[in-house]
């Protein structure tokens, strides 16, 4: 039996020379503020909500060529922590699955699933507290609550028992036959939605927000300085300040579920 997760963060990884304004945007349509930096580096930032526990953290990269740990990011992406009461079991349950080391720090590490993504496993704090919906100026509400691993299509059925393995969650075919979806407890504020790919290409991620009136959040994004990229059946697909893209879907912010 694995390590039951105590709290999942979603992580935001942008370039360093575009971090400031990636900050500046992701605060802003977040409703939080910014911690003073950290890391040797002072890489690494948490969004702060005002009152409830975070559940989001920012981490500037090297450009184009790699992050802190050695991963090629290209414009920046996305990766997901999971807290642990026990950092080292929930490392040993990772390798069992397939997983591989990349760093080991004091009280945390870095860890590559078997198709490729990057993940941290950290140490709980006593997060237990979901920061709420975001309600925007038009009355729509929006919530980052999301990770999407977007997988090549020889990759994606290992990847999908490896993550639903390793966390323990429910594992559920998507409403599309292309995702699947890791559906944590209620209690946790972040999922993970895997993605087959239509082709091969490395293992990526990215965020995914929920909302209850996609096309008022995109304004408001874009009022912000994020640019439309396209639309899908039930998403839109958004570029931020910093260049990394990201998807406004069309679910219920407040359970994560699509309508009906």
């Amino acid at each position: 039996m694995t390590e039951p997760i105590r709290w999942v963060y979603a992580f935001i990884d942008r370039p360093v020379k575009e971090f400031g304004p990636a900050c500046d945007f992701w605060t802003a349509v977040t409703a939080t503020r910014a911690s003073e930096p950290r890391g040797e580096q002072d890489e690494f930032v948490t969004l702060l909500p005002d009152g409830p526990d975070a559940c989001l953290k920012a981490q500037g990269v090297c450009g184009q060529a790699q992050d802190v740990h050695g991963q090629a990011q290209g414009d920046g992406g996305a990766h997901l922590d999971l807290a642990v009461e026990d950092v080292s079991a929930l490392v040993q349950s990772a390798l069992r699955l397939g997983a591989e080391v990349v760093a080991d720090h004091p009280g945390w590490s870095v860890l590559r699933s078997p198709g490729g993504q990057l993940f941290c496993a950290v140490r709980w704090q006593g997060e237990s507290a979901r920061p709420p919906v975001v309600a925007g100026t038009t009355g729509a509400i929006s919530r980052l609550d999301q990770v999407c691993l977007d997988v090549a299509p020889a990759l994606f059925d290992a990847e999908v028992v490896f993550w639903a393995d390793l966390t323990g969650w429910e594992s559920l075919r998507g409403a599309l036959p292309e995702f699947h979806l890791i559906k944590p407890p209620a209690t946790l504020p972040v999922r993970i939605l895997l993605q087959r790919l239509g082709t091969a290409r490395p293992t990526s991620a990215h965020l995914d927000i929920a909302c209850s009136d996609i096309e008022a959040v995109r304004a408001h994004h874009e009022a912000l300085g994020a640019t439309l990229v396209g639309r899908g059946a039930r998403w839109t697909v958004m570029r931020d300040p910093a260049g990394g893209t990201y998807c406004l879907t069309g679910r219920d912010p407040h359970t994560g579920s699509l309508p009906g």
